[in-house]
């Protein structure tokens, strides 16, 4: 199972990078699973402004970095969003990224880490109504940290042992979200199979 941990933001300043090291580390513990952290920092993507719908188009020809992007989310069986909420919502180039997917992330499951005043609550509940209409689907418990990223968790992506002795609190959040996202990883990789 390769499960791609993608940061949501690319802003100056932003904290998102530490809570998707913290996510990628902890997924590592994860059986079988090849984990890759993937940061849309590094993809120059343009606003979409392709003349059909992605999922409609036959003779796609996507510009080189946008088929950069859709070739690593092609080989993920199962994904996860980190993304701060902006405006009660998730970040602009976050949504631009996934208007370019067509079925990359079709019949695999997507979990959701978040972060925020509200512990990002807002854009996970915007980002369970966008995901599927890429053919994906959001496994049921998602992560909500509400405490500052920078003040629990370092530069290197670790939690403070404070933090993580919360029996309530983000850590054991997280690992009943990745629990969630292998089971049905398995489940769907096995499924997809079937189709072939």
């Amino acid at each position: 199972m390769k499960v791609l941990v993608i940061i949501g933001s690319i802003r100056q300043g932003r904290v998102s990078d530490r809570l998707g090291k913290w996510v990628a580390t902890e997924a590592k513990a994860l059986e079988g699973a090849d984990i890759e952290l993937v940061d849309l920092a590094d993809y120059d993507l343009p606003m979409f402004d392709e003349a059909i719908s992605p999922q409609y188009n036959p003779n796609r020809k996507p510009v080189p970095e946008v088929k950069k992007w859709l070739d690593e989310m092609a080989e993920g069986d199962a994904f996860v969003l980190v993304t701060p909420e902006y405006n009660r919502s998730y970040p602009a180039v976050l949504k631009n990224a996934l208007d370019y997917i067509d079925f990359q992330l079709a019949k695999k499951p997507v979990a959701l880490v978040a972060h925020g005043s509200t512990g990002g609550a807002q854009a996970v509940a915007h980002l369970r109504g966008v995901l599927p209409g890429l053919k994906s689907f959001t496994t049921p418990t998602a992560t909500y940290l509400s405490d500052r990223v920078a003040d629990v968790i370092d530069e290197e992506g670790n939690l403070s042992e404070e933090v993580k002795a919360r029996p309530y609190g983000p850590h054991p959040s997280l690992q009943a979200t990745l629990g969630e996202l292998k089971w049905y990883s398995d489940a769907l990789s096995a499924a997809r199979a079937k189709d072939k």
